[in-house]
């Protein structure tokens, strides 16, 4: 080595050693699973909770006097101090799965630092030093080492950082513990039409011990309001899944009884086989909740009535840097969340592929009733029903954000492409970026109408998805008209108005005012298989590139 070049060579201070070889040896798995063991003991503890309550009232019923009430007393104080620590094992969980998705943010960050400055002709050690390679020019090696250094610390800047905020949280929640888990009911609450951002504001008022008392006593409301932080939803939610579970068992068993023969049979069967489907399809959703690899899953909303509805998200949308909010459209029902999760976990996916130091997360947004047969999907009623809600949770992704905005993203697929046009164009959607795919037409014929940022409405549709023949309905009556005559095809052929389909203007078609990306034969559902460009351009589109 040159004397210039030895004068150049960098190595990062002492203390940042450490921090270099501890980064490369972390485990981001080995957190995920300790908080996974936290949360099962969720199960356990309210398991004893209603051992205590049954052992209660069986006291009651055969105990009185002065020592029956004060015993009575006891058991309720003891059970009360059980049921409180249930929402803190769930933040110990997020916690943890929050710390392990930042490092391993934090590890790709210093990995492709580590990649970028060897392909450029440095040296990186185990220690974190970094010097230039024998034949590099004086003049491009000290920018190059200085440049490689930066990009080391950043990385092990990230992990620092979430180090010390985890620290911090569970700290927290030691503290919590000393003090027996005490506590207190709020003074009050939003009324009914309080919006996102005068929730968050309440929410960012109370004491730590007010939101512990209305997560562990009011978790039905605090699990759906938005504007309350991603992670107390979660936990209230998750409080409430063992008796939407029930809900759902009673319902089955209540259809299973015979009616009078011929009495509404063919009713009660189907209804059975929807509750059948739903109940499925919330074990498969606990499963994914239970998991304890990453991303960790949120539960932001369920509710088990009619066909179900939930609200689940990968990652913290309150922490990631990109969001993206997917509306399915017809036929999905609670039954059909975990494989549409799967839609929204794919693009994640190709999300951490293309920039693997980035925190994104992804929402599964099924809270609408979504149209089971062709005669609903037909009419944009159950679209516009839909609006109030997703513009309220757009907004209260924006409230709870942590640190600087999110580039938020909303897609939706076929009729979802309408829940989601129309609520931009009837109620405005805190996003950034919409994208349409597969999409029956989206309620306007301009994507100027959306009233989004220019250039930020893409749609793609594949060339063999048979949503590309939904015509409306006088137009459907034209052809059939036409195709008996001989001028019919000749007329066909110069129509003005072939992009249009049954709910407006093709929003892939060139005269929308959008922006298309590609894809590949792969029918109406196939935009988030592995081969097709559609899941990279979606992908792009959220990570804004």
């Amino acid at each position: 080595m040159t004397r210039d070049n030895a004068r150049v060579a960098s190595r990062p201070p002492a203390s940042d050693l450490v921090g270099y070889a501890q980064l490369w040896r972390a485990d981001p798995g080995a957190w995920l699973a300790t908080g996974a063991a936290w949360r099962g003991l969720v199960d356990p503890v309210r398991g004893r909770a209603d051992e205590l309550a049954g052992r209660a009232g069986a006291l009651r019923a055969g105990w009185s006097g002065a020592a029956a009430t004060a015993g009575g007393r006891r058991v309720g104080e003891l059970r009360t101090e059980l049921t409180d620590v249930l929402p803190a094992l769930v933040e110990v969980d997020q916690v943890l799965a929050e710390f392990a998705a930042r490092l391993a943010a934090a590890k790709a960050r210093l990995a492709t630092e580590v990649a970028q400055a060897e392909t450029g002709g440095l040296s990186v050690d185990r220690t974190g030093a970094v010097r230039p390679g024998p034949f590099m020019p004086p003049d491009r090696a000290g920018p190059a080492v200085v440049g490689a250094r930066a990009g080391i610390r950043d990385a092990l800047a990230l992990a620092g950082d979430a180090d010390r905020e985890a620290a911090a949280r569970l700290a927290e929640v030691a503290a919590a513990a000393l003090t027996g888990w005490v506590s207190v009911p709020p003074a009050w609450r939003p009324g009914p039409g309080a919006g996102p951002a005068e929730v968050s504001r309440w929410w960012a008022g109370l004491s730590p011990a007010e939101r512990r008392w209305l997560i562990g006593r009011e978790p039905g409301r605090v699990g759906r309001l938005d504007g309350v932080p991603v992670t107390a939803r979660d936990q209230a939610n998750r409080l409430l899944l063992a008796d939407r579970r029930q809900e759902l068992l009673a319902r089955r068993l209540a259809l299973l009884r015979p009616l009078p023969a011929g009495a509404f049979e063919a009713a009660r069967r189907a209804g059975l086989a929807g509750a059948e489907a739903a109940l499925r399809g919330l074990d498969e959703l606990g499963e994914r909740l239970a998991a304890p690899h990453a991303p960790r899953a949120y539960l932001l909303g369920l509710d088990p009535a009619g066909d179900g509805r939930a609200v689940v998200a990968l990652g913290n949308p309150d922490r990631a840097g990109a969001v993206l909010t997917y509306v399915p459209g017809m036929t999905a029902d609670l039954a059909d969340a975990p494989a549409e999760l799967g839609r929204a976990a794919r693009v994640l996916g190709r999300c951490a592929t293309i920039a693997p130091g980035d925190e994104t997360a992804a929402v599964l947004w099924l809270d609408y009733d979504a149209p089971d047969f062709l005669t609903e999907a037909a009419g944009a009623r159950q679209a516009e029903d839909a609006g109030p809600a997703l513009h309220r949770f757009q907004e209260g992704l924006r409230a709870t954000h942590d640190g600087p905005p999110a580039r938020q993203t909303v897609l939706g697929h076929s009729y979802g492409s309408l829940v989601v046009g129309a609520t931009a164009r009837d109620h405005g959607l805190g996003a950034d970026a919409l994208v349409f795919v597969g999409s029956p037409g989206v309620g306007v014929d301009r994507a100027a109408e959306l009233r989004m940022p220019a250039g930020q409405v893409w749609a793609a549709t594949a060339p063999d998805d048979v949503i590309r023949l939904t015509r409306p309905p006088d137009e459907l009556a034209r052809r059939v008209v036409l195709a008996g005559t001989p001028i019919g095809p000749a007329l066909a052929a110069l129509d003005p108005h072939d992009d249009r389909l049954w709910f407006g203007a093709d929003p892939s078609a060139p005269g929308f005012g959008g922006r298309r990306f590609p894809s590949a034969r792969h029918g109406h559902t196939g935009y988030w298989d592995a081969d097709n460009p559609a899941l990279d351009g979606m992908a792009r589109i959220v990570l804004g590139r």
